[in-house]
Order: structure tokens, then C-alpha cells, then sequence
């Protein structure tokens, strides 16, 4: 008899839920009973990338949530957010080996949460990530400074990909459009007072090798009210290779829907641009000065001895994520340090463990393994793959000498780690569940329907606070 599979993913992103509701669904049903799956996040709130990352007026993407939420109806899958996992774990965090004490199975899902920073622009308060601004307007736990919108009138963003288009049309949006999606109160106050009034978007190559997507494209060049620059013919002539290269190229040449010189707010793609350095703003000039080299791609000339300086109140890195490098990672020591993810092998698994030994196995699935690429779909699809691995591997073990009902012996087969069951059982527990998002999750969208808008964030004090009103928490001050 082959016991039973207890599971633990660490990460509470697409990638983790996606991966449990696949197992769930591919289990043998003479063996249901046999599966438990336990979904660890550091934040309180499920759903990462989704909840913290998808720009608020794409509110599509977001409906994967309805999948994750249907999964966690079956009984076999629980959620504990506010849970820090690290390699050695201490006061506020839980330790990679007792999850190993506990679990059959291991698979991280923690995702690309590192910015690239360009090693020319040092961080200072106007140079920041473009996962700074993201998270500040989606209100992430980790509360980043607001950007100095009320006094940047020119912005400038490095980095071609899907997340600088974002960053950009938030900044130049009108206010009034995204009133209705899931834009924080104070953001769009932000906004609204917001002094921005040209964003240049710069790449080191050109249109052929630009990584945004032509949908994310069309949206900025269908903002209204805002123009783009037009782009040289030099730049724009040149032969697609692929539909989409055709696509983005046809975009290009055609321009935005409002006219260049029509607009109070524009905005431009700086081809072939390499940052080379910056002049911090001092008594003599109150702009950051973008020291910039000039490059092509020519495979003769390949680059052109010509720079330029471009003055600008903000700078925003957009170059893309890593998985976190630090050492107190749960996955430090499967840590790729040229790839900047996790070392992996076919079916997503990290370790060569003998199947018949005792020692847990150990996965990893999604931009946890692959690093940050892809999208959504492909999110999904690498979920499916490890999903299958799991449960190729548990049905070859090798059948236990010595079956039985408990595959761990320090917690009870199906309940998590003694830890975790300690600090539920206690009435100021900061560790979240399934049952507690979804009455915040209500919540968020009640508050909002007052106002038309889609939801209204809570940020974690606000929630436990909510919770503790409903009855479903009693506050330490509270209790008699």
C-alpha cells in the first residue's frame, strides 16, 4: 500500500493554486482520501501576482480567481496566508524542516518577487523599480513609498516589456477612467494631482526586439487625450519577421488615436537607448540628467559612438524579476545564481531524492523555476506538468512495508505543522484562511459598489480589524 500524499506548496500565487486544483482534479478517485494539499503565502491575502500584479484595468486576467476559488471548496485543500517560510525559520517565520517533518511532498511556487535594477542607476527617490509603483497601486503589504507624481512632470522608464506599457498608462490614463476598476482611493487621489506630463519609455534595441505585447500597445496608443511621439522612419522601417512584429510595426506607423500637438499629456518609445549613467539633481538643476548611448542593432556596426542627455524628474526601472536570492529563502540551497530561479529538472523536480526513501519530494512550479517569463496560460500549463510529475512519482513509491493512516509523525495526517495549529487555535492569530478571504473579499467589493468602482482594498490592519468586527476574530482588548 502506498501512503498517502500530504503536500505543501509555498506560495499562494496562480502557479500554487493552479497546481493543487490539477492534483485535486487528477487524483485517483479509489484514493481520494489519500491526498491532503496545504497552500503556504507570506501575505495575508491568496492570489499573489494576480491580486499584486495585474493592472487594475485589466480586469480579465483576474478571473482565473473563480477556478481558485471552486478549488478550495474540496475539503483536501487548505490556505494559510501570513505564513513566512525560510531555510532556517525564528520567531516570525516557520522553518523549511518542519515542513519537511510534516510533508511527503514540497513544491515551491514563490514566483520572481526581486526587481532587475540597472547596475548604472543607483536607487535614490526618483529612481525606483516599476514593481514599486505596482505595488503601491495595488496596495501590496510590503507598502512602498508613493511615487513623487506631484512633482515629476517628466518621467522616464526603463525597459521595453509589458510591465513599463502598465506603469506608463497608469500615469497617463485619465483619472476618470479608472474610477470604476480596482484602483485604491488614495492611488487615484495620487493621480489626480499628478504633475506627469510626458513618459518616455527607453530600450537599449529596437521595435523587432521590443518585448510588450501589440494588445498592451494598442492601449496606449487608444489612451485619450494622450499622443504619442511620432517615431523617425529610420526606426519604424524595417522587416518584421514574425505576425506579431507586423502588428507592432503597423501600430508604430500608424500612431496614436489623438495627434502629436494636441495633447497636454504624450508620451514617446526611445529606441535603441542605453542608459550609461545619471547626474542626481543638485542646487544648479532640480532634474535628474539620463546620460544615454546611443545603440543599434546592425550586426556590423552594432553600436554608434553617440550619446545624449535626457533630463527627467523620475526614472522607473522595468527590466524585469528574480526569484529572491537571499539566503534565508526556503529554496537558498537549490538556488540558481546565473539563472536567478531555482535549479529544476524535467516535471519541475528539484531534487534526485530516491522515490523510496523518506525524505520528502521536492518541486518547484511556475516563475519560481522557469524565472519571469511567460504569461498566465503558460503559468498554467507549467502548474499542469508538475502537477503530473507529483503524481507520477507517488504512484511508483514503492509500496510501504509498514502502511499507515499518518505519513509524518509530529502533526496529525491531515492538519499542518503543530506551529500553525498553535497559533489558530489562538483568538489573535495574525494567520489567515480560505473562509477569512472570502469574507474580506466580499467586503472589498461591498465597499466599493457604493461608488461604482469594482473593489476597494483593505490593507492587512484594516482586515483583521473587519474580521474582529463580524465575530469571526476577538480581539485581545476585546475579551473580557
Amino acid at each position: 500500500m502506498t501512503r498517502p500524499l500530504k503536500l505543501a506548496i509555498i506560495g499562494g500565487g496562480p502557479s500554487g493554486f493552479y497546481l493543487a486544483s490539477r492534483l485535486l482534479s487528477l487524483f485517483p478517485e479509489s484514493y481520494a482520501d489519500s491526498l491532503r494539499i496545504h497552500i503556504f503565502d507570506r501575505l495575508w491575502a491568496p492570489h499573489g501576482l494576480v491580486r499584486y500584479g495585474v493592472a487594475p484595468d485589466h480586469p480579465e486576467v483576474k478571473n482565473c480567481t473563480h477556478k481558485f476559488d471552486s478549488a478550495v471548496t474540496d475539503s483536501r485543500l487548505k490556505f494559510f496566508g501570513n505564513v513566512d517560510i525560510t531555510s532556517i525559520g525564528d520567531n516570525t517565520s516557520l522553518s523549511l524542516s518542519s515542513l519537511k517533518k510534516n510533508y511527503t511532498h514540497l513544491v515551491f511556487a514563490t514566483g520572481c518577487t526581486e526587481p532587475n535594477m540597472h547596475l548604472q542607476l543607483p536607487r535614490d527617490k526618483g529612481i525606483i523599480s516599476a514593481l514599486d509603483i505596482v505595488h503601491w497601486y495595488t496596495r501590496h503589504p510590503s507598502n512602498p513609498a508613493p511615487p513623487p507624481l506631484h512633482s515629476a512632470s517628466h518621467v522616464s522608464i526603463i525597459g521595453m516589456g509589458n510591465v513599463s506599457l502598465d506603469v506608463a498608462r497608469m500615469l497617463l490614463c485619465p483619472p476618470s477612467l479608472l474610477e470604476k476598476y480596482d484602483v485604491p482611493s488614495h492611488v487615484l487621489d495620487a493621480l489626480r494631482k499628478s504633475q506627469v506630463k510626458h513618459v518616455s519609455v527607453i530600450g537599449r534595441r529596437g521595435p523587432l526586439e521590443a518585448a510588450f505585447t501589440t494588445k498592451e500597445l494598442r492601449e496606449m496608443m487608444n489612451l485619450p487625450d494622450v499622443a504619442l511621439r511620432p517615431l523617425e522612419e529610420s526606426v519604424s522601417n524595417v522587416q518584421a519577421r514574425t505576425r506579431q512584429q507586423s502588428r507592432t510595426l503597423e501600430l508604430l506607423k500608424k500612431g496614436s488615436r489623438a495627434a502629436f500637438g494636441t495633447t497636454l499629456r504624450t508620451w514617446s518609445l526611445d529606441f535603441y537607448r542605453n542608459p550609461l549613467g545619471v547626474t542626481l539633481p543638485n542646487s544648479e538643476s532640480p532634474s535628474y540628467s539620463l546620460s544615454l548611448e546611443h545603440t543599434t542593432v546592425d550586426p556590423i556596426t552594432r553600436r554608434v559612438p553617440v550619446t545624449s542627455t535626457l533630463p527627467t524628474s523620475l526614472i522607473v526601472t522595468a527590466m524585469g524579476f528574480h526569484a529572491e536570492s537571499s539566503s534565508t529563502a526556503p529554496y537558498a540551497q537549490w538556488y540558481d545564481l546565473n539563472q536567478k530561479h531555482i535549479k529544476t529538472l524535467p516535471g519541475g523536480r528539484v531534487s534526485t531524492t530516491n522515490l523510496d526513501s523518506d525524505e520528502p519530494k521536492i518541486y518547484a512550479s511556475g516563475w519560481a523555476a522557469t524565472g519571469a517569463k511567460g504569461v498566465l496560460a503558460s503559468t498554467m500549463m507549467d502548474a499542469y506538468s508538475v502537477a503530473e510529475a507529483i503524481l507520477e512519482d507517488w504512484t511508483n513509491l514503492t509500496p510501504s512495508s509498514n502502511p499507515h493512516s499518518e505519513p509524518v509523525s509530529s502533526s496529525p495526517w491531515d492538519a499542518p505543522p503543530p506551529e500553525i495549529m498553535k497559533s489558530l487555535s489562538s483568538p489573535d492569530s495574525e494567520i489567515t484562511t480560505y473562509k477569512d478571504w472570502l469574507a474580506i473579499d466580499a467586503e472589498e467589493v461591498r465597499r466599493a459598489s457604493t461608488e461604482g468602482k469594482e473593489r476597494e482594498r483593505m490593507d492587512w490592519k484594516e482586515a483583521k480589524r473587519f474580521l474582529y468586527d463580524k465575530g469571526l476574530r476577538v480581539a485581545e482588548e476585546d475579551r473580557s
